[in-house]
C-alpha cells in the first residue's frame, strides 16, 4: 500500500499468547471464545505484528515486538514462537536489514511492543537492534515507565528501553504532528498512560496502527476493553471517537495483535461497531 510517499507494509515480529481473559476484561468467555478460542490454559493466540514504512530516505518502523531476551520460563508461560515469524526474515522480504532503520516509532514501553528494541550478545551486554534508528517515544508513557503503578510494572521491563535513552538514540517527544511528513500522532491514555497510536493519511488513505486500544479486530466492539487496561473507562471513551472518525472518514484500521489479520475498514450499524471488509497491505 502506498500512503503519501510512503510504502506501508505489514511486517511480523513473532507470535505469543495472553490469558483470554485478561485480553477481554468483563466480557465473558462465552462471548470472546467464538472468535479468540482459548488453548487448555485459557491463552489466546495473538500475533506481534509491526508496521514498515520506507521510502528513498526513511525505513520507519512502528513497535519491535517482545524480543528474544527471555527465559525458558518465560517463554512457556507466553507461548513465545519465532519459528514462522521473526523481525529479520520479515525485513529481509522487503529488502532490509535492522541496520538499515532510520526511525523506530515506539506506541508505548510495554515489554510486547517495545522489547525487540534491545538483545544480549555473546558477551552478556545489552545492545540496540536497530543502531542506527533514531527511537521516538511519548514523553508521559516515558515518565510513566520509570515509575509505573504497582498494578501495571511487570509491563515495563527497563533493558528493554533504557539502554535506548543510554545510548543517546532516544527521542522523547510531545508533539503529534510534524515529526514525520503524513503522520499524526493520537494520544491514548486508557490502556496505559501516553500511548501514541500512529496515524498515516494522504489525500485518498487513511490507515491508523492501532496499537493497544483496539489490539485485534475483536476487540472493535466498544465494550471489549482489556483487562490489562489501567483506566478502562478512559479506554471506552478513546474507542467511541477513534472508531467515529473511522467510519466517517473511511479509515483502515491496523492491528498489532489480531492472529489472524492485520486490517480492516469499521460497520457502524444499529449503534454498534464491527470489523468490516478486511485489508491486506503486502
Amino acid at each position: 500500500m502506498k500512503i503519501g510517499n510512503y510504502n506501508v507494509v505489514s511486517v511480523e515480529t513473532g507470535r505469543f499468547a495472553l490469558d483470554g481473559g485478561a485480553m477481554f476484561g468483563v466480557v465473558p468467555k462465552t462471548l470472546w471464545n467464538r472468535t479468540n478460542p482459548a488453548d487448555e490454559k485459557n491463552r489466546i493466540d495473538l500475533a506481534l505484528r509491526s508496521l514498515l514504512l520506507f521510502n528513498k530516505d526513511k525505513v520507519i518502523l512502528v513497535d519491535t515486538g517482545i524480543g528474544q531476551k527471555w527465559a525458558e520460563k518465560h517463554k512457556d508461560i507466553y507461548k513465545i514462537d519465532f519459528k514462522k515469524y521473526n523481525i529479520e526474515n520479515s525485513l529481509k522480504k522487503f529488502g532490509f536489514t535492522k541496520e538499515d532503520v532510520t526511525d523506530v516509532i515506539l506506541t508505548h514501553l510495554h515489554f510486547d511492543h517495545t522489547g525487540g528494541s534491545t538483545f544480549v550478545d555473546e558477551n552478556g551486554e545489552t545492545q540496540l537492534s536497530f543502531p542506527n534508528a533514531t527511537h521516538f517515544i511519548n514523553k508521559r508513557n516515558w515518565e510513566h515507565a520509570l515509575s509505573p503503578t504497582d498494578r501495571d510494572k511487570a509491563s515495563f521491563v527497563k533493558e528493554d528501553f533504557y539502554p535506548i535513552f543510554e545510548k543517546g538514540k532516544l527521542k522523547i517527544i510531545e508533539e503529534i504532528t510534524g515529526v514525520f511528513e503524513n503522520i499524526e500522532f493520537v494520544i491514548s491514555d486508557g490502556h496505559t498512560i501516553g500511548m501514541q497510536l500512529v496515524k498515516v493519511s494522504d489525500k485518498e488513505n487513511t490507515l491508523i496502527y492501532c496499537a493497544d486500544l483496539i489490539p485485534t479486530s475483536s476487540h472493535i466492539p466498544v465494550p471489549f476493553v482489556m483487562g490489562y487496561d489501567i483506566q478502562p473507562l478512559i479506554t471506552v471513551e478513546e474507542k467511541k471517537k477513534v472508531l467515529a472518525q473511522a467510519v466517517r472518514e473511511d479509515w483502515i484500521l491496523f492491528f498489532e495483535h489480531d492472529p489472524i489479520g492485520e486490517a480492516c475498514k469499521v460497520k457502524l450499524e444499529n449503534g454498534k461497531f464491527s470489523a468490516g471488509e478486511r485489508i491486506s497491505l503486502n
